[in-house]
This record gives structure tokens, C-alpha cells and sequence, in this order.
């Protein structure tokens, strides 16, 4: 927040390292279980991915609220929140969620979203009165086994996401990021389709060609769009160019010719399969007209501008409003912790969804177009 606000004798600032005690203290105060140890407090005092806003009454912390973003994208989470039940009503619990909500749009985020016990009745209260509504829930997401009901506020006006988006899907492994999305793809086809780590694994054996240092890797393009179209499902390949892919990123000859041999196979396989192919970028209209149309993309981009990681990854785009894309990623960065409110349903702008979504020093630019097609 660009200046502290004074509300019934408490100031609403951003925490400073001199307030981890009073923050530790606080954080055993309210809570018996799921505690940010001082570890996290500090980590989080000084992330630029962070921001922790605390209630100053002088001579103790009334409260506090932490938010955490994620680089790239519009959307805001309510971490944790925490009142010292002294106060009483004395209105801290609303002014830290009015203080998120601003800091929040500083940010320039258009979604918050926040997980509650199922039973603190008294929280949940608030957040519906402040705007919030519910959208999903967590079974046994607390220590104690308590299920976390899930709840998003829009803080500006715009077009919401579709109420049904394709089931979110988490990699569990670094190099299936590609196959996720495919079983996000399956899903969003049809409902009865149940994605697991089998299938994971099944889909990652048939669509990947890379080669990296460790040996095992990612996916490539033409790949990812036949193992869909053996599916059943109609993909359309958009590139910037027509490949071999990513052979830059590995030195080892006999690794690129393998590399080079295997998406060879690809491209024939994808003309059997008679796969359209346009050797364009999807730019930002002709993506927002196939969401429009109620198609969903798989979109490579760079992660560097989420994870200031130079390593291509895999997204799913299904639905968009002119100014966001709408997109589940399958990688959640657990030591950053996040949870997957952090990586489903996530509003990136499209300026910057369009800058994030080439890879490479030749801006390789690559999506699957996926529509639904007739089981086979």
C-alpha cells in the first residue's frame, strides 16, 4: 500500500522484519494448528511475491493479512488473515480485507481468492458480505482434517471466467507439463474421463521427443496434437516456424539427432492423422475467437515469467474476456507454497500473456487449438 491508513486507533501499514516477534506472538495466539512459523514470517515480510499488511494498535499487532502473488498474472491470494480475538468488534478483520482488496489492485489484479475453515462461521460471514462467493471446496485441506471452502471477489469489473472450467490437473512430475494439459483437454471433452498419474505417464511415453541433460523431458507440438487426435479430439497446430524444436537446448549430438528422428515421426503422423497445420502465431484475436467459439488451446510458453526459469511449459487456455486469458497450469510451485488455488483458473492479462508465450532465442511461438470431435 502506498500509505497507512489510521482505523479505530489502528494503523493498517505494511509489516517490517522489526515486527516478527509480535507477529510470532500473534500467529500462536489465534492459531492451534497450520502455523506460518518465523521463518515464513520473515520469508514473506521480504518477497517481492508477497505482501504482509498488519493492524498496528501501538503497542500491539491487532491483526494481520498476507497476500501472495503470482508473477505474470492478475490474481491475488488471501494466504492467511489473522485477528487477536481481544479486539473484539472493533472492525480489524474487515479494514485488513479492505487494505488486501487495494493492495491487491495496486498490483494490478482483477481476482482475490481465499480459502476458510468450513466451520468459522464468523469469517465466512464477513467475506460474503464483503463480495466474496464461494466457488469450490478442499476436502480434509487442514491439519486437523477440516475441509477449506474456497472463495473468489472480482475486484474490478470485467467478463468472470466460464462457471465450468475444465477439471484442473497437477503434474506430479518436472516434465509433464504437456501430458497435464492433455488430460485437462481429455476432461474438458468429457466429463466421464477421470485424469490420473497412469494416464500422466501413458501420455508423456507417447507425445515427448526432448532430450535433457538428466535424460528424461518434455513434449514438443506436433506430439502433444497426436496423441489428442488419437483421442478423438480435433487439434490444429499454430506455429511460428516449422522445427525440429528445442534442439538448441541440448549439446550432446547423438541426444539431438534422436530429438530430430523423433519429431520427423511426429509430422508424418500428424498429416495421416490429417491435423491442420498454420505456420502463423495464434495472436491475441485469433485466440480470444477460438475460446469464443468454445474451444480451449495448449499454449507454450516461457517460464521465466512466472518462475524466472528459462524452461519451455506447457498451459491450457479455455475461456477469455478481450482483456485476460484464462488459463490452468499444471505446475504449482510448492516451495514457493502455493496450493492449487494458486495455479487453477488463473487471469493472466493478455499483453503479458502474449509476451510470456513464445520460448527461445528464435521466439518460438506454438499452440494446440483443441476441439471436441467424435469418440472413436
Amino acid at each position: 500500500m502506498s500509505h497507512p491508513a489510521t482505523i479505530r486507533q489502528a494503523t493498517i501499514r505494511q509489516a517490517t522484519l522489526a515486527d516478527l516477534d509480535a507477529l510470532e506472538t500473534l500467529e500462536n495466539r489465534v492459531f492451534d494448528s497450520d502455523r506460518l512459523s518465523r521463518r515464513s514470517l520473515r520469508h514473506f515480510i521480504l518477497s517481492s511475491k508477497a505482501s504482509l499488511i498488519v493492524a498496528d494498535r501501538g503497542d500491539h499487532l491487532g491483526g494481520y493479512a498476507l497476500l501472495t502473488f503470482r508473477s505474470g498474472t492478475a490474481l491475488a491470494r488471501l494466504y492467511s488473515i489473522a485477528v487477536k480475538p481481544e479486539t473484539g468488534r472493533t472492525g480489524i478483520g474487515r479494514s485488513l480485507m479492505q487494505a488486501a482488496e487495494k493492495t491487491a489492485i495496486e498490483r494490478d489484479c482483477i481476482a482475490l481468492r481465499l480459502e476458510v475453515r468450513a466451520d468459522n462461521r464468523g469469517a465466512i460471514s464477513l467475506y460474503e458480505k464483503l463480495g466474496y462467493k464461494q466457488f469450490g471446496v478442499y476436502e480434509h485441506y487442514y491439519e486437523d482434517d477440516e475441509a477449506a471452502l474456497r472463495y473468489e471477489k472480482l475486484l474490478v469489473a470485467q467478463i468472470p471466467p466460464p462457471s465450468r472450467p475444465p477439471p484442473y490437473y497437477r503434474q506430479t512430475l518436472e516434465f509433464t507439463c504437456g501430458p497435464a494439459c492433455l488430460l485437462m483437454a481429455l476432461g474438458w471433452a468429457d466429463p466421464d474421463f477421470h485424469p490420473s498419474r497412469v494416464a500422466e505417464v501413458q501420455l508423456w511415453r507417447e507425445s515427448t521427443t526432448i532430450f535433457m541433460t538428466s535424460g528424461l523431458g518434455g513434449c514438443e507440438p506436433y506430439g502433444l496434437a497426436v496423441t489428442l487426435a488419437k483421442r478423438g479430439l480435433l487439434p490444429s497446430l499454430y506455429l511460428s516456424h516449422e522445427g525440429p524444436y528445442f534442439l538448441d537446448t541440448v549439446r550432446n549430438a547423438e541426444k539431438r539427432e534422436v530429438m530430430r528422428l523423433t519429431q520427423e515421426e511426429f509430422r508424418r503422423e500428424a498429416e495421416e492423422c490429417g491435423i491442420p497445420v498454420t505456420l502463423e502465431p495464434l495472436d491475441a484475436p485469433a485466440l480470444q475467437g477460438v475460446l469464443d467459439e468454445g474451444g480451449v488451446a495448449v499454449v507454450l510458453v516461457s517460464g521465466y515469467r512466472m518462475f524466472h526459469e528459462k524452461f519451455p511449459h506447457w498451459l491450457l487456455a479455455y475461456a477469455g474476456d478481450q482483456r485476460h486469458v484464462f488459463v490452468h497450469d499444471p505446475y504449482v510451485e510448492t516451495n514457493d507454497e502455493e496450493t492449487l488455488v494458486s495455479a487453477a483458473n488463473l487471469p493472466i492479462p493478455a499483453d503479458e500473456f502474449q509476451r510470456m508465450a513464445r520460448f527461445g532465442k528464435g521466439n518460438l511461438r506454438a499452440a494446440i487449438v483443441v476441439r471436441k470431435g467424435s469418440p472413436r
